[in-house]
């Protein structure tokens, strides 16, 4: 079988929040999880990671510190692996409260953080990638249906062969029919692949380790 130069685009925020939270599965081995979900023709040229760094907020510190230590430790593990970085933004916002009870009022002020930017970089860099013949195939990890227009012109423009990973690990949910409609295929993560793709606890030659309470 004729071999294809692949890239992987994961926006950490969707493969986080669908797949990972609140599950024993954080300390995720990227390059293992995907070749357990690609073929072999499948030949993983880039990693290429979307996030940002959790922001300042009060009482967050120990969130911060594991995302570091996740971070480098794939960033030490995987060589195939660039992350790129985004990040969040705080402000306040004034939202409207859904059943306000006697003496609160219905609209108070609450912080909002987003995450911004890295959607966008992720578009860019399948786009760039694409214009420097970089991959045969791209690879995105994400449900964000803003991604599709550039999926399109890689598509169009650049006859790419294109893969969806579909970040959710619930069997209810379904991938955006927007992203589905550009992929040549399309793959669902499940509790079993995550369970059999996990970093070591002590990242070889690092003193990096498993935080205690992932």
């Amino acid at each position: 079988m004729q071999q294809q130069r692949t890239i992987i685009y994961i926006d950490g925020f969707n493969l986080y929040y669908g797949c990972l939270k609140n599950s024993p599965y954080k300390w995720l081995d990227l390059k293992s999880l995907f070749r357990k979900l690609l073929n072999e023709t499948h030949q993983i040229c880039k990693i290429k990671y979307f996030t940002a760094n959790i922001s300042s907020r009060e009482n967050n510190n120990d969130s911060r510190l594991r995302q570091k230590d996740y971070l480098q430790a794939i960033s030490s593990h995987i060589p195939e692996l660039e992350i790129i970085y985004g990040h969040y933004l705080t402000h306040e916002v004034t939202a409207k409260v859904v059943n306000p009870n006697k003496g609160i009022p219905p609209f108070i002020k609450v912080y909002k953080t987003e995450e911004k930017g890295s959607d966008v970089n992720l578009a860019l860099h399948l786009l760039n990638d694409a214009w420097l013949d970089a991959y045969d195939c791209a690879v995105l990890v994400s449900n964000d249906s803003d991604i599709a227009e550039a999926l399109n012109l890689v598509k169009i423009q650049h006859k790419k062969n294109i893969g969806l990973i579909f970040p959710n690990t619930d069997p209810k949910r379904k991938p955006s029919r927007q992203l589905v409609q550009y992929a040549d295929f399309v793959k669902n993560i499940r509790h079993g692949v995550l369970a059999n793709s996990q970093l070591p606890d002590q990242i070889p030659n690092t003193i990096i380790a498993k935080p205690k309470d992932w």
